[in-house]
């Protein structure tokens, strides 16, 4: 296989590997003439009554929720704390959403949360939080608590629909974290990016099918550490303290993952994955030569890497030190990046 099969760009590019999750914080509704069942400081789209917005409103307190809303949204206010009977004309509420608030958690009183026997969706994020809030109901299926203080995480137990977790951006360490996500069977999506843990964290359920862990002080891998994960598609560790002595041989090696980025880090040899990987990013490191047998085990014309996209800027690996029988390996590859 010939050098023009690929796209070798020559610049250093920047950016980071797309994210493979949906934003569906906001229904697809349009504010118009409010309906009648409202807080008067609100509105409520006659066209999707069981919305309540109460957006940019500068309020410092939850206002009167009437009954029948399932959906209330309350990001960019003031609001500093939460009565305990704030939302008990609505205990069928859905999603709660409190983005960019003042909250700390003394101020958030009893047990409403888990009074929401419907809740499927609670974002937090973008306030003064310094732990995870609790109790939460089994019905919860969405926990966001992003941009926020906390260094400490509280048990998830019990929240078997729990299936994404958002706590990027805090500063949560390994002694705060423990065992939170032990017998979460229905987690699929865990971000701890931009966090200061420099281990692993034990305990995380096999049902994850996405993983980010960028941007923290990692500097190991524990031996067959991701064989747990039977489906996991996406992992990051970008931005860590990874060097070729904290990663076991065959670390990466699991045939379910599809993208791995291990940029920003301080490997001087390619990590081995499974030919099953399709998206692997390298940037920024210290690799100083490239190893076909980290991608190809053997080459047939049944055996090759699925690799369509390969970062290796940023390292001192050139387009004349590839290797010929690179080709062969990473046949379908149609992006490589190089100095």
């Amino acid at each position: 296989m010939n050098l023009g099969a690929f796209t070798l760009l020559l610049a250093l590019i920047g950016g980071a590997s797309s994210q493979y999750y949906d934003d569906y914080d906001f229904p697809l509704s349009m504010y118009g003439r409010s309906s009648p069942n409202c807080a008067p400081e609100c509105n409520c789209p006659e066209s999707f009554p069981t919305a309540m917005y109460c957006d940019d409103l500068k309020l410092k307190s939850v206002p009167m929720v009437p009954p029948g809303i399932k959906y209330l949204y309350l990001r960019n206010n003031q609001i500093d704390h939460i009565d305990e009977k704030a939302f008990e004309n609505v205990t069928d509420l859905q999603w709660l959403i409190l983005d960019h608030n003042l909250l700390e958690n003394s101020k958030v009183k009893g047990k409403i949360f888990s009074k929401l026997k419907q809740l499927k969706k609670l974002h937090i994020n973008y306030n003064n939080l310094t732990e995870s809030v609790a109790p939460l109901p089994k019905s919860l299926e969405d926990l966001q608590l992003t941009h926020n203080k906390i260094t400490k995480l509280g048990s998830f137990e019990g929240l078997v629909n729990l299936t994404f977790i958002h706590l990027q951006h805090n500063q949560l360490k390994d002694d705060g974290i423990s065992a939170a996500f032990k017998g979460l069977k229905s987690l699929e999506y865990l971000d701890l990016s931009f966090n200061q843990m420099t281990k692993l964290p034990s305990g995380l359920p096999g049902s994850l099918l996405t993983l980010y862990l960028d941007n923290n002080k990692i500097s190991n891998i524990p031996d067959e550490y991701f064989k747990r994960f039977k489906g996991l598609q996406y992992l990051r560790l970008s931005h860590n303290e990874l060097a070729d002595s904290g990663i076991p041989g065959n670390s990466f090696n699991v045939s379910s993952l599809l993208e791995l980025d291990l940029s920003y880090n301080k490997l001087k040899n390619i990590p081995t994955v499974h030919e099953n990987l399709e998206n692997y990013y390298l940037e920024v490191n210290e690799l100083e030569k490239f190893e076909v047998r980290s991608f190809c085990k053997i080459l047939g014309p049944l055996s090759y890497s699925k690799i369509k996209h390969l970062r290796l800027d940023g390292n001192h690996i050139t387009q004349t030190s590839l290797p010929p029988d690179m080709y062969e390996c990473l046949r379908v590859a149609n992006e490589i990046t190089l100095n």
